[in-house]
């Protein structure tokens, strides 16, 4: 990210960030919709998993192909490109301007970087949830059917008539307990990636090599790890509120799960323990490649964006003299 004195290509760093997460979130919807089809149906599913996750998968993406091709695999995928991309570049943005402010007085530990991912996280979560309701009750639902939305607005605008504000923002409350996992999953990896850049960095001055911006970049293959494992550890400790939240906004299973409590006592006699884990394993194949995805292409973009900028620099300063 960001080193204070380092160029931006746009006004500001932080909108440079908001650029760079849009760019990757958009970049991860299209490489994983389908996957992430398959894991909302079976988190909205009150029907026990059978057998090998893996067979599952290919068997549920290859009877969704013969049924409505490409097309029936990137059902919903709209709402989900308008949903990541908002949601990525407003975390990134709103997490830069808290970084600013709080490294002011130095590196940030652990902490603040917990408490400002968190803060970053809400702010993101309030304003995207009304397009993930409208991500999940397309993805539930056919094209087919007459009460399906034909797109995000018509989605948006349907949910409003219909329900008003308060529909737009179901599992409002449950996305921002979801915050928890943004926060740990980004705590983590900043600690990797600042340890991977130290190193870096003392192996540069071992060389007697100088530091320069465009050395100011981890391996693809660094990112990938710090994303991955930072992803395993936050996922693992709060999958279930995802669950709940699915089941909360789906439009199909409204009169079963009407509220949180409602949901949890169903969800639990009907499954137990296990139910809030419906979909996990599908949940990490999916996720584990999106994230990997998000934040390799986020931080390519992102220094990109940093070298464009100082080459800009450079350029003014020709002209000039």
């Amino acid at each position: 990210m960001s080193k204070e004195g380092q160029p931006s290509f746009f006004p500001t760093a932080a909108l440079d960030h908001a650029v760079a997460g849009m760019g990757a979130g958009v970049a991860a919807v299209f490489c994983m919709h389908p996957l992430d089809l398959i894991k909302t149906r079976l988190q909205t599913s009150s029907v026990p998993g059978k057998g090998n996750v893996f067979k599952h998968i290919a068997l549920s993406l290859k009877d969704i192909y013969v049924k409505d091709s490409i097309r029936g695999l990137y059902r919903g995928v709209g709402p989900n490109v308008v949903g990541n991309a908002s949601s990525w570049g407003l975390y990134f943005l709103f997490y830069n301007m808290l970084k600013k402010r709080g490294s002011e007085g130095g590196e940030l530990s652990s902490g603040q970087t917990l408490v400002y991912a968190a803060e970053a996280s809400a702010a993101s979560a309030i304003f995207s949830n009304p397009i993930w309701v409208v991500k999940i009750r397309m993805i539930t639902t056919h094209w087919t059917d007459p009460n399906s939305y034909r797109g995000v607005w018509h989605g948006l605008s349907s949910i409003y008539q219909t329900e008003g504000v308060r529909g737009l923002y179901r599992g409002t409350l449950l996305a921002l307990v979801g915050v928890s996992n943004g926060s740990l999953q980004f705590m983590a990896y900043e600690r990797v990636k600042r340890f991977a850049f130290k190193r870096k960095r003392a192996m540069f001055e071992k060389a007697g090599r100088p530091y320069t911006l465009e050395d100011d970049k981890l391996a693809n293959t660094t990112y990938i790890v710090a994303s991955g494992a930072s992803k395993i550890f936050a996922l693992a400790v709060t999958y279930p509120y995802q669950v709940i939240r699915a089941r909360i906004q789906n439009n199909a299973t409204k009169h079963l799960y009407p509220d949180i409590p409602t949901c949890i006592k169903r969800t639990f006699s009907e499954s137990g323990v296990r139910g809030f884990y419906r979909g996990l394993a599908t949940n990490f194949v999916r996720v584990l490649p999106g994230t990997c995805v998000t934040f390799v292409v986020y931080e390519n973009i992102a220094w990109l964006l940093r070298i464009a900028a100082a080459k800009r620099e450079r350029l003014r300063s020709a002209e000039e003299e």
